[in-house]
């Protein structure tokens, strides 16, 4: 970690009246020691000294501060980034961070089950409705020829550097079309590219009935599941935090759906952007695909624990959401 040092420098070469200004970047790096004593200064409580140097020679202070920034003054310079109560200890910190992770484990596997799912439901309905194992190479499925030459240089892309020993198979053995099957083509492309090519294809009965095979009646919002969910995915992924983030792709919440899921009242109360709307829309189409899964009582389990900064309004949860039908 780094000190505040910093000061700024004027661009050379420019005239007085066109003068920028750039902050240059001059903070120095410091000590397991000198990390706990700012944390210290700064309010935190440190019952264990030893062992939080341990957790910081493993999990960089950097990262932590994602967890500690919360309960920080971020605004006023001033204040040094100070503590807002004084009973948060390092180890309250910790515990936080490893519920965000369990929270990731949780999530990345179910997110699994939902790719697999659509790579196999995409797959075998357009295959079968086209009698065409090569119909994603068919730009006419596609909304705009642009969208369909973007996905198939991608699609071109991914498969171009899998090694995977069925592709290496595919191109040893044939000669022709250069690009396999869809069944094996869509199973080295990224969850990304996959929810790319289901949102650039053309309205169609296909289309819909592959929403309708996972519970959500409009395409468009299914599209944005996926999106969501290829977001989330990355996000678990790449180990980044999940439990308190705004996402980017705000999460439609349909009240018109083939199962239950919430009444247009309900949904008002969701915010669309925090990980409880994602949470909702795993938990519908898990219950679909994986019938008798334990992602319910994994996911209460984690919250039942003992955790003392956690707080649901954080994670987006309404009051007494257990009582909406996709929970129940």
């Amino acid at each position: 970690m780094t000190s505040h040092a910093s000061h700024k420098i004027s661009a050379p070469g420019r005239s007085s009246s066109l003068k920028l200004i750039f902050m240059k970047y001059n903070k120095t790096p410091l000590t397991i020691n000198e990390q706990i004593t700012r944390l210290e200064r700064r309010g935190l409580v440190f019952s264990d000294k030893e062992l939080a140097a341990n957790y910081l020679n493993n999990i960089s202070y950097y990262r932590l501060r994602a967890f500690t920034y919360p309960f920080q003054d971020n605004i006023y310079p001033e204040s040094d980034y100070a503590f807002f109560r004084n009973d948060i200890d390092f180890q309250d910190i910790i515990d936080l961070y490893v519920f965000d992770r369990r929270l990731r484990n949780l999530v990345f596997n179910e997110l699994e089950k939902i790719e697999v799912a659509v790579r196999t439901e995409l797959s075998s309905v357009y295959s079968l409705s086209t009698k065409d194992a090569f119909w994603y190479n068919n730009k006419s499925l596609f909304e705009t020829n642009d969208a369909f030459q973007k996905v198939m240089k991608d699609i071109e892309s991914d498969v171009n550097r899998s090694n995977e020993n069925f592709i290496k198979q595919y191109r040893k053995k044939y000669d022709y079309p250069p690009m396999p099957p869809s069944w094996m083509t869509l199973e080295v492309m990224s969850f990304g590219l996959l929810t790319r090519i289901f949102k650039t294809l053309r309205k169609s009965d296909d289309k819909k009935r592959i929403a309708r095979y996972f519970g959500v009646c409009d395409e468009n919002v299914f599209a944005n599941w996926l999106h969501a969910f290829s977001n989330l995915r990355n996000c678990c992924a790449h180990h980044s935090r999940i439990w308190n983030r705004r996402f980017p792709v705000n999460v439609i919440l349909p009240y018109n759906t083939v199962n239950p899921f919430m009444s247009r009242i309900e949904i008002k109360e969701i915010k669309q952007n925090k990980i409880f709307a994602l949470l909702s829309a795993i938990k519908y189409i898990v219950d679909i695909i994986s019938p008798g899964n334990s992602y319910k009582q994994n996911l209460i389990t984690l919250l039942s624990d003992n955790n003392k900064l956690l707080t649901l309004k954080e994670m987006g949860f309404p009051d007494k959401w257990y009582n909406l039908a996709v929970w129940r």
